[in-house]
């Protein structure tokens, strides 16, 4: 990684970091003849940490009230004055008789959350995308290593957002009773206990280990397609990303009306159903859903889920990028001769 140049550091970092593998015209070379397809892999930990934290944090800062009216527009139930058409008008009747700060309650608790989750799960997949490139495909890049290496970081991930989107998705709801962060913990831990906070983990995994699998393999093929050289292009990042993200939330839907079902507990629909208690399962979500709504109970919320996913995805992976070339670009620059 350290370049060995007779030239300006920064202008030999500036070529290296656009893919151009070409000697500069003062005879520049690296000492290990990388070009920027490789440097993903050598960025160290701490750059996939911090750039992973950075995209976790305005990913869902920025798209925070669209995935409040996705949470809404899942209910299977909803009180007459919480039924919405459209992801514009539910901000609109939200902000119209609740305030103008309702759609973002929750947002301190999500955004504690997704910096260290996103910190692991992308420094996880690049260094598994990593070592099962070199076992599966050693000539480039594997699809194959890539779904693996996004399915072994969506442990890491759900390990810590689930509680947080327990929280969050209990304060989205209309007329919750919990007015912050900390009174909706103590309530969830004191009435339900612990478990609680993972009584949606396997529906979480079973949903996010598909997603994410679909996501990182569109991302990496799109990425191919649009970016062969792999250099930072801040337009193929957004359009890969967003791309990848619809797809892939259109495909998991079903699974994303469980898993709120069960996080937010919706006693109307509870008690329509007959069911006294806690539900808990994806077996039982899935019946439940299926017993109030039918077939389209499995679709509820879609068209929210997509225009919440898709811009979430691509400015996840364009601030990612950009944070990864930003501190590794700092770091080579440090370490050049002047």
């Amino acid at each position: 990684m350290e370049l060995r140049c007779g030239g300006v550091g920064s202008q030999a970092v500036g070529r290296r970091m656009d893919g151009d593998s070409r000697d500069g015209g003062g005879g520049c070379k690296d000492a290990g003849s990388e070009d920027y397809e490789n440097l993903p892999t050598s960025a160290s930990l701490s750059t996939h940490m911090t750039a992973g934290a950075m995209a976790g944090i305005l990913e869902h800062s920025v798209m925070y009230p669209v995935d409040s009216v996705k949470t809404r527009m899942q209910s299977l139930n909803p009180d007459p004055k919480a039924q919405y058409t459209s992801v514009y008008g539910a901000l609109k009747k939200i902000i119209r008789t609740e305030g103008f700060w309702r759609p973002l309650r929750g947002l301190n608790v999500m955004m504690m959350g997704a910096g260290p989750a996103h910190a692991m799960y992308f420094a996880c997949y690049e260094n598994m995308k990593r070592t099962l490139n070199a076992v599966f495909h050693h000539q480039g890049n594997s699809h194959l290593a890539n779904g693996i290496a996004g399915s072994m970081a969506t442990l890491l991930h759900d390990a810590v957002m689930n509680p947080a989107e327990v929280v969050k998705q209990r304060m989205q709801m209309y007329d919750s009773p919990h007015r912050s962060a900390l009174r909706c913990v103590w309530t969830v831990w004191r009435t339900e206990g612990l478990g609680a906070f993972y009584r949606s983990y396997t529906t979480q995994l079973t949903m996010n280990i598909p997603f994410q699998s679909i996501h990182f393999i569109t991302y990496e093929f799109l990425q191919e397609q649009v970016n062969p050289h792999r250099g930072y292009n801040p337009q193929s990042h957004i359009i890969s990303g967003g791309l990848a993200g619809a797809l892939a939330a259109a495909a998991t839907t079903p699974l994303d009306v469980c898993k709120t079902l069960l996080n937010t507990q919706e006693n109307m629909a509870l008690n329509l159903a007959n069911i006294s208690g806690r539900l808990s399962g994806m077996a039982n979500a899935f019946r439940m859903v299926y017993q109030l709504n039918g077939l389209p109970g499995y679709f509820k919320g879609m068209q929210a889920r997509v225009i919440y996913q898709m811009p979430s995805t691509a400015i996840s992976w364009s601030v990612y990028e950009f944070f990864k070339y930003f501190l590794t670009k700092h770091k080579l620059e440090n370490r050049a001769p002047y």
